[in-house]
């Protein structure tokens, strides 16, 4: 009875041994969270960074936060697409830039989605100074309630009190967008 629990011991060590290796190395190696967290579209982001100038990685956590990256999703709101856009809000960006056949069905393609998006998170990173946690609320949010968040004290717009944002789904929002961001800056 000892020899089969010394047996047993020691087939217990080295499945946990193998077990610990795998998981060590599954940590460090990109490919293997490259397919845990993938980035679809993502020489269409590419692309779109490049040109309006925001990090890649963070229209990525975005599209992956707010759709999974499905292009077809429309939220219960109204937000269309793969980074979830109103159509008010995408109306008032074609304007903005000065698309003037934008149409809100365009939506619903992935490359004209993920380039709006792209330019209200340029637009939310400008008037909040860069500050990411604040763009990021605001993009769930509105500027306007973000703003109003802060200037009544609220909230102080940094990441670390991230907890104090008054409402629960741009809390969640926001915790969620900077968890993917920090995932995509380490593994890709």
């Amino acid at each position: 009875m000892a020899g089969k629990r010394k047996q047993f011991a020691r087939r217990r060590i080295g499945v946990s041994l193998i077990l610990l290796i795998l998981l060590v190395v599954m940590m460090y190696v990109p490919s293997f969270w490259q397919t845990v967290y993938p980035i679809y579209f993502y020489p269409q982001i590419k692309r779109q960074a490049a040109i309006s100038h925001v990090d890649p990685l963070l229209i990525a956590a975005v599209a992956r936060v707010e759709s999974h990256f499905r292009e077809d999703d429309i939220s219960h709101a109204g937000a269309i697409g793969l980074m979830q856009l109103m159509p008010a809000t995408a109306k008032w960006l074609a304007n903005q830039i000065g698309d003037t056949t934008f149409q809100v069905n365009q939506l619903m393609d992935p490359t004209v989605n993920i380039r709006m998006g792209t330019e209200y998170l340029r637009y939310l990173l400008r008037i909040f100074n860069g500050n990411l946690s604040e763009a990021i609320a605001a993009y769930n949010a509105g500027p306007n309630r973000v703003k109003r968040w802060i200037a009544e004290g609220k909230w102080s717009g940094d990441e670390i009190s991230v907890q104090d944002i008054p409402v629960t789904e741009t809390r969640h929002f926001v915790e969620r967008v900077m968890f993917m961001v920090h995932v995509f800056h380490r593994f890709y």
